[in-house]
């Protein structure tokens, strides 16, 4: 079992990473208030998996009330959020009830709103079980439900008190999943971890084929990657740079989300077309090469990750993307690249370029 830390002073938790956890109850319960548990899933995981952390709570004397959502980014709502109070209330959940999400992204950012809310705040533990949440959007607090207008536009900051990814999970993820998280892994590596994008380049075939060794260092890099961003700046506040640079690609992918309709792209592929418009935009300001767009077009073509975008029209992009978090006083702030592992957030990028920039990944 691989063990990081992400360092948050009184908020601090670990991130256990390995195979067979699910089983393993007596690694959560030294994070649970009471011994009660409400553990959220859907319908795709919890058939799966749910059995396997019911019977490992309950053999250390913890209850479980189960609560089961539909499946899929389309759900990420209201409605949704709403079942998981209601199953609370119902339950006679109280405060010392720890709510803990067990699925995919989706599951992780419902649960942890849930957390943060109920009750003005219960503890939280995330189990996730796909590649992309197991490297991304279990770690770092950032909850929420999706908006008609926008993506992940109501949320909250709700830090977990422990992540326990095991990989035994990836060997039932579909292969589209499984290349959907490795658009959030490839991320990691150009933005600030050059050396980790070669060895992601030489091992991609490796990681397609859930060698769990390669798989276990693939997240495990990409969580300490993470943990270091969130550390310094948890609430994305900084000014320049800071857990921002996080986004990369994710202005041009939640448009497409947006746009297609929550579900039709997973956020992966939508990050992965994204992450295309966003060094070709990086090129066209003079700071990447074309041989730079080629090797990052090669690297997510390898990992059967789209590199061409929706063809929404570049009005409707501009349109999406100006609710994104990212402006501000009606500033859109983009994730660019100066070089190859070198990110920055740019405001001064000029309209025009935008559009060409997203013009050239529609069409390519």
């Amino acid at each position: 079992m691989r063990r990081l830390n992400l360092a948050l002073a009184e908020r601090s938790y670990p991130i256990l990473i390995g195979g067979g956890l699910l089983s393993r109850g007596d690694l959560i319960v030294p994070f649970l208030r009471t011994a009660r548990v409400a553990l959220v899933s859907n319908t795709n995981v919890a058939p799966l998996y749910l059995d396997i952390v019911v019977k490992a709570l309950e053999k250390v004397g913890v209850g479980v009330t189960p609560i089961i959502l539909p499946d899929g980014e389309a759900h990420k709502n209201w409605e949704s959020l709403n079942l998981i109070y209601d199953a609370l209330l119902a339950n006679r959940c109280d405060r010392g009830t720890t709510i803990v999400a067990l699925g995919g992204g989706v599951i992780g950012d419902l649960a942890g709103f849930a957390a943060a809310t109920y009750q003005r705040g219960v503890p939280f533990v995330q189990i996730p079980t796909t590649l992309l949440s197991q490297v991304d959007s279990s770690v770092g607090g950032k909850t929420g439900i999706n908006h008609p207008r926008g993506k992940n536009m109501v949320g909250a900051f709700w830090q977990p008190k422990l992540v326990l990814a095991d990989t035994d999970t990836l060997k039932t993820l579909p292969d589209r999943e499984l290349s959907a998280g490795m658009a959030e892994v490839i991320k990691y590596g150009l933005i600030r971890d050059l050396p980790f994008l070669g060895w992601l380049e030489a091992n991609m075939k490796g990681l397609l084929a859930r060698d769990g060794e390669l798989l276990a260092h693939a997240i495990e890099r990409s969580c300490a990657n993470k943990a270091e961003v969130v550390a310094a700046d948890e609430y994305e506040t900084a000014a320049v740079g800071g857990r921002a640079l996080l986004n990369l690609g994710h202005t041009f992918g939640h448009a497409i989300e947006t746009g297609m309709g929550y579900g039709e792209w997973l956020h992966g592929e939508a990050v992965a077309a994204g992450m295309m418009m966003a060094v070709e935009l990086s090129r066209r300001l003079g700071w990447l090469s074309v041989a730079d767009v080629d090797r990052v077009r090669a690297v997510l073509q390898r990992a059967n990750l789209p590199v061409k975008g929706a063809d929404l029209g570049a009005a409707r992009y501009l349109e999406l993307m100006s609710h994104d978090k990212k402006v501000i006083a009606g500033s859109l702030r983009l994730v660019l690249l100066k070089a190859l592992g070198d990110a920055v957030t740019y405001a001064d990028a000029p309209r025009e370029e935008i559009v060409a920039a997203i013009e050239s990944c529609c069409r390519e």
